[in-house]
């Protein structure tokens, strides 16, 4: 897979490829504000299996019943410092439930984490976030301030691990 990230910067223009990276998404643990109870079931899960379907029918997708601020968000085990993040939404009707979305990168596990990017566009259903190496152990997507539905049909996270930082004491 090969992602292109661009950040423009006055005149300066960075592109970021990531053609041998691992989505580390993958390998952690997925929750969201609830479960949609209608076949088929948008488990957390669903988001980080690695199966790229936009169409929700299929059974691939996440979704959630319609919470206020509904979330989904990946603990990864460690911390990283995130690079990029791509989400992936519908296509089958329903991609402006995605429109403001945020994802959100830190160490507090209530997804009260600063925010890498938004969702401002809903034409394409993957938008890709840089995140410039922000910290954290999760990577949380959030429809902040309003009453929604939310669904993911995959969301990929690449970066670096965070060495362990070593504190001497005297």
């Amino acid at each position: 897979m090969e992602i292109l990230c661009t950040r423009c910067i006055i005149t300066e223009c960075v592109f970021v490829f990531l053609s041998s990276a691992t989505n580390i998404a993958r390998s952690g643990e997925a929750s969201q504000s609830s479960d949609y109870p209608i076949q088929p079931i948008g488990y957390a899960k669903k988001a980080i299996d690695g199966v790229i379907d936009t169409d929700w029918y299929h059974g691939f997708c996440t979704h959630t019943n319609q919470d206020p601020s509904p979330w989904w968000k990946v603990d990864l085990k460690q911390k990283y410092k995130v690079n990029v993040v791509v989400v992936t939404g519908r296509t089958d009707g329903s991609m402006g439930r995605m429109m403001g979305a945020e994802v959100r990168i830190g160490n507090s596990p209530d997804n009260n984490n600063p925010v890498c990017g938004k969702v401002t566009q809903v034409s394409d259903p993957k938008t890709i976030f840089c995140c410039n190496g922000m910290e954290g152990q999760y990577v949380s997507v959030v429809i902040p301030g309003r009453t929604e539905f939310l669904h993911l049909c995959e969301v990929e996270v690449y970066s670096d691990v965070v060495a362990q930082e070593n504190h001497v004491c005297w």
